[in-house]
């Protein structure tokens, strides 16, 4: 029995994704094929394919210790292994952040990353790309025993001082529950490792599918990753509470903070209400365990801020047993078909948009180019019809006449090239000091200042302060960035005018640019920063430790946005000065080809007729190549538009 419906969605999604990329190369085959194409449209449409060939779907669990997080986990996805899959036990089993995703480029495997390396302030991220760093255990993925005996090891403890501890930012002598951990010995209890990465030849995994099981609630504060790039990042968040236990107050708090928002219902995130066996009472009868369940809900989602309908009562418990023993029954009585469909019918739809907007925007931008340089060569041929037709039983002296003045008119937009060579010359002065403000090597080195400051303040106070410089330097250099941009945006359009004017080339107005997510971006990593060490005062080794963690992360999401930036920014620039460019080139090319034309006729009036048949050629040709390009845009809006979800209709049908 098993999840049949969420494996439809994501077979689905994937046979999208895969007929979208199918269109995009039968376009990139299409504009090679007719000479349409160049190094940088070719580069654009290998990142658009690259993109969805990458494409992945994360999906995020997140709960306090023995609300049953791992157990759901197996009932959703790993049901048909016939046993749990991932350890789940009454305690803490997740011992530290685990992601469960497969890369084809690895050999199926548990990847571990040492506890001790929290000593450091490298990211976790930043260690994804040293395999050296991490214990690697090869999974047996043809024994099940074998499997669940290697996965036991993301569960490993560690028994070390409280100075260690401390050190790690696992411990706060503050925190009356922590104190209340500590052996006889004075030795606490740490995970052994920081992160763990289980690639696992899974149908769902395969297809792009990444889980991202995490270590309970107060891991979330000691663990930046987590905070600010994981669960962020996340397509889907399910929250999973406990119907014997109700809403806790680090509950309310993970979920405003870090998990839902203030505008009410979200995408993709959802609250499980679990272990609602324990409300099972046959003494009760059905009606009034289904009122206790309902009360339960609405209390819930009434603490959280949520419409009831984003609560799902469930019993993971029971409805991975009834998936193992084929009970539908039970199954139906668990809840959890009601889970799956909602997380499909709210994961594939919102990752399909995003997917969606992304391409659609790349590649309608590549094909009104393509139109653009069509249309103006069909415009150039038919001039040059025009004129020769005209020519036809005219004397010699009308065609010198119409030479001249094609002459004049070469000559005339000649000079207007030393004009577009000049305006080349002041674009690219103001694209270096738009890229001084977004300059990597200047954000790295305040980074380093930043570091440095933290290093030598062992106070809060002049720590806080480093910190609030730099996020008034990073959003200083985003403004800076953004007036530069609309300057470039009003000197571009200026001259779209002028060449329209004089030279009758298209007028057009630049694509309009915007900084406005990477200004939202680093107010997000601003907030977090101030949520948690706003109002720090005190002094204390282990505070200090995870601050300068908290800030490494958040140097590390900072370097992305302005690397996400760059590209970008110099996306938009060759997007603005490339029209101008094609027009330019190829209104060249038509007047030198106009003049060939009549110096030809004026020497041999007998090749006026074959002239115009192979301009009447061309004119053929350029047509049938708007009416290919206008059926591949049809065909790209057909497979964007295409609804993964009447895909699965016609799975189920």
């Amino acid at each position: 029995m098993s999840n049949d419906n969420l494996v439809a969605h994501f077979q689905a999604y994937s046979a999208w994704r895969e007929r979208l990329a199918d269109t995009v190369a039968a376009l990139r085959k299409w504009l090679a094929e007719q000479d349409l194409t160049d190094a940088q449209i070719d580069l654009r449409i290998q990142h658009v394919l690259e993109r969805l060939k990458d494409d992945k779907l994360n999906v995020a669990f997140v709960a306090e210790f023995s609300r049953g997080k791992s157990e759901l986990i197996n009932a959703i996805f790993f049901a048909d292994y016939k046993q749990r899959l991932l350890p789940s036990s009454a305690g803490r089993t997740t011992m530290c952040p685990t992601e469960l995703l497969w890369d084809p480029t690895r050999e199926p495997c548990i990847m571990l990353l040492p506890i001790e390396t929290r000593a450091t302030d490298t990211t976790t991220t930043e260690y994804k790309r040293y395999s050296d760093e991490w214990k690697v255990i090869p999974l047996d993925t043809s024994s099940g025993e074998g499997m669940i005996q290697a996965l036991q090891r993301v569960s490993e403890t560690r028994r070390v001082s409280v100075e260690e501890a401390e050190r790690y930012g696992l411990y706060d002598r503050d925190d009356e529950d922590n104190v209340l951990t500590v052996h006889d010995d004075g030795t606490v209890d740490i995970p052994a490792w920081r992160h763990a990465i289980i690639n696992f030849p899974h149908a769902l995994l395969e297809q792009g599918l990444v889980i991202l099981d995490t270590p309970g609630l107060n891991a979330i504060g000691t663990e930046p990753e987590l905070t600010l790039n994981l669960l962020p990042n996340a397509h889907a968040i399910l929250f999973i509470l406990a119907a014997d236990t109700g809403v806790t107050k680090s509950d309310i708090e993970v979920w405003r903070n870090h998990i839902g928002n203030t505008q009410g219902r979200q995408k993709g995130r959802l609250v499980v209400l679990n272990k609602i066996d324990a409300m099972w009472d046959e003494l009760k009868g059905e009606e009034a365990v289904e009122r206790e369940i309902a009360q339960q809900v609405e209390t819930t989602a009434h603490l959280l801020g949520l419409d009831p309908a984003q609560v799902f009562p469930v019993s993971a418990q029971k409805g991975l047993l009834a998936k193992v023993q084929h009970d539908q029954a039970l199954l139906v009585k668990s809840r959890l078909p009601q889970l799956e469909r909602a997380l499909s019918d709210e994961l594939i739809p919102s990752k399909q948009e995003i997917v969606r907007d992304a391409t659609q925007s790349e590649l309608e931008d590549m094909i009104q180019a393509t139109r653009d340089i069509l249309r103006g060569r069909l415009a150039g041929v038919r001039e040059q019809l025009t004129e020769l037709k005209n020519l036809r039983g005219k004397n010699q002296d009308v065609i010198e006449h119409m030479m001249a003045k094609v002459q004049q008119d070469k000559q005339d937009f000649e000079r207007g090239l030393q004009r577009f060579q000049a305006l080349r010359s002041v674009f690219s002065h103001h694209t270096n000091v738009l890229f001084s403000h977004l300059g990597m090597d200047a954000l790295k080195q305040e980074i380093r200042d930043v570091r440095t400051q933290m290093a030598n303040s062992k106070f809060t106070k002049g720590i806080r302060h480093a910190m609030n410089q730099f996020f008034r330097d990073t959003h200083a250099n985003i403004a800076k960035a953004s007036e530069q941009i609309e300057e470039i945006k009003a000197m571009m359009e200026a001259m779209y005018k002028k060449f329209a004017d004089e030279h009758g080339l298209k007028a057009a107005s630049p694509a309009p640019f915007s900084t406005l997510k990477y200004t939202k971006e680093l107010a997000k990593l601003e907030k977090a920063y101030n949520d948690h060490f706003g109002t720090v005062t005190v002094y204390a080794t282990e505070r200090f430790s995870l601050m300068a963690k908290f800030f490494e992360t958040v140097a590390a999401r900072v370097v992305h946005v302005y690397e996400v930036a760059n590209r970008d920014v110099e996306n938009w620039l060759k997007a603005v000065m490339a029209p101008m460019e094609t027009q330019v080139r190829e209104h060249q090319l038509q007047l030198r080809r106009r003049l060939e034309s009549i110096k030809r006729i004026h020497k041999a009036t007998d090749t006026l007729e074959d002239r115009i048949a192979e301009l009447e050629q061309m004119e053929k040709t350029i047509l049938d190549q708007l009416a290919d390009l206008n059926d591949l845009h049809t065909r790209l809006i057909e497979s964007l538009a295409y609804d993964a979800s009447h895909e699965r209709a016609v799975v189920w049908a």
